[in-house]
């Protein structure tokens, strides 16, 4: 570890000196009450700190220790149930030990050190493991099955594993590697969350993730291992669609990111998703559920991780060969906190006082969705979907993050905010609206419902206003701003 020094507080940007020997990425501790930190960038011994807490009170003197690893997260069983801040902070727990709001400072494990799983081995002592193998398994709850895999990049001979009941952080086996080194296996891996978790090969989505909303699936569908865009002006029903994704998809497991949403809309989510079941299976929706839960009170800075906080752990289940969707609201907090801190590090603004490396970033989120061969020796496949909400100001989808966002995804579900205002639910305008899996899709409903089902989606989309013809000037135009599309057209009557 190495110790610096506080220089400059600029809100969540902290300034500390003396640090040639930490790295990018860096998690840090700030100050007496050890605040969490991450390093940004670094000149010389000088670094740039994003502070995930309230600096309030902080000051030039204060010192800063490095941890010499970067912002990670702990995977293994105790996940699913449990409801996480933006930097994997369990809630629950944290209420326990100072109430009801967070203390600063506050260190408590992402996962229980206490709790005792019952491990059953499917490995056998003298078998040569891999990445990605799977060395036994976890009930972790009635719906899931947790599959403890050899962390990625690790290889070698299986010199003992055995069934028992043990905690996260005992030893289940170990492996000897070909270079002679012995290593212990246990059923925590760490992995940082600004890296996508690695994968045998990546294929084109062929299936689709069916919403449960008629006008979804039918006219606008989203394939497993898609990426898909909910934009809206306020009071429209981003939320409201986003939850009806989270209980009624077909997937195996759902992570949801409440990033930067007002106080009042995750109260309801976290006390409504106890209390719902799942209609497949009958049990507590929890059960297949992982929450991170960082509302607008919280430090701008913190809205920045929690997105990568929750696609990570989403990645760790969709290598166990699960079907998992990762739902987000919104980016548009997210973008505001990436504006904050760009502007606070002077950095060169782009339009609106958006960074210039907004479309990249988003891109990078986006990009860890998709269908993948999982590593490990044996045959399986996992999924990973993408849905994010937009938060346009006043509903104007020409702003940045729309944009940036629009030449991303493939699915547009555009919400209206008259037909929210008349109580129709899910309030997606059938004019506005695109999916550009419909091509991908179409031999698996051919398939398995009918060609007379795609003939009569194809039909309905014709007689709804020439939508068809709108998508097409949309492509050509580049994907920027749909409702600036030259191309007029007559809207039948009773659409």
């Amino acid at each position: 570890m190495r110790n610096g020094k506080v220089v400059k507080v600029s809100g969540p940007l902290v300034v500390a000196t003396g640090l040639a020997d930490a790295n990018m990425a860096d998690v840090v501790r700030v100050g007496e009450q050890r605040l969490i930190g991450e390093i940004l960038n670094m000149q010389g011994d000088s670094a740039s700190i994003q502070v995930y807490e309230e600096t309030s009170g902080l000051g030039p003197g204060a010192a800063v220790e490095t941890t010499g690893v970067p912002l990670s997260v702990e995977l293994g069983p105790g996940l699913v149930e449990t409801i996480y801040d933006g930097i994997q902070r369990p809630l629950r727990q944290i209420m326990q030990i100072a109430g009801p709001t967070i203390t600063r400072g506050v260190d408590v494990p992402s996962l229980d050190r206490q709790k005792k799983w019952e491990f059953t081995a499917t490995a056998a002592v003298g078998d040569f493991v891999t990445g990605g193998d799977i060395l036994g398994t976890v009930q972790e709850t009635s719906l899931v099955l947790h599959k403890i895999m050899v962390p990625p990049g690790w290889s070698g001979t299986l010199t003992a594993i055995q069934s028992g009941t043990y905690t996260v952080e005992e030893s289940i086996g170990s492996l000897k590697t070909p270079a002679g080194e012995t290593k212990e296996l246990t059923m925590l891996q760490r992995w940082p969350v600004r890296v996508g978790r690695p994968y045998q090969a990546k294929f084109p989505p062929t299936a689709p993730l069916c919403s449960g909303q008629r006008v979804i699936d039918t006219l606008f569908p989203i394939a497993k291992g898609g990426t898909a865009a909910v934009p809206g002006p306020f009071g429209s029903g981003k939320t409201v669609v986003q939850h009806q994704l989270a209980k009624w998809s077909d997937v195996d497991l759902v992570v949801y990111i409440g990033c930067g949403e007002r106080g009042n809309e995750m109260t309801d989510v976290l006390m409504e998703f106890p209390t719902l079941f799942d209609p497949k299976s009958g049990e507590p929706l929890m059960k297949r559920t992982v929450m991170v839960a960082n509302t607008s009170d919280m430090p701008v800075a913190a809205r920045e991780a929690s997105i990568y906080t929750g696609i990570t752990i989403a990645e760790y289940y969709r290598d166990m060969g699960y079907d998992v969707a990762v739902i987000a609201d919104s980016t548009s907090r997210w973008a505001e906190a990436l504006r904050e801190m760009s502007g606070r590090l002077e950095e060169m603004p782009g339009e609106e006082g958006y960074p210039a490396y907004l479309s990249s970033r988003l891109a990078q989120f986006y990009e860890r969705a998709g269908c993948i061969s999982c590593l490990g020796s044996d045959e399986r496949r996992g999924s990973l979907t993408a849905i994010g909400a937009v938060s346009p100001p006043g509903g104007d989808i020409s702003e940045p993050v729309s944009q940036a966002t629009m030449r991303i995804v493939k699915v547009f579900w555009g919400l209206d905010a008259s037909l929210a205002y008349r109580r129709h639910f899910p309030a997606i305008n059938w004019l506005n609206s695109y999916s550009l899996y419909q091509d991908a899709l179409r031999p698996y409903f051919e398939e398995n419902i009918g060609r007379s089902f795609v003939q009569n989606r194809e039909s309905a989309s014709r007689s709804s206003g020439g939508t068809m013809k709108r998508r097409t000037c949309w492509k050509r135009s580049g994907w920027r701003n749909p409702t600036a599309c030259s191309l007029t057209t007559k809207r039948t009557s009773g659409q």
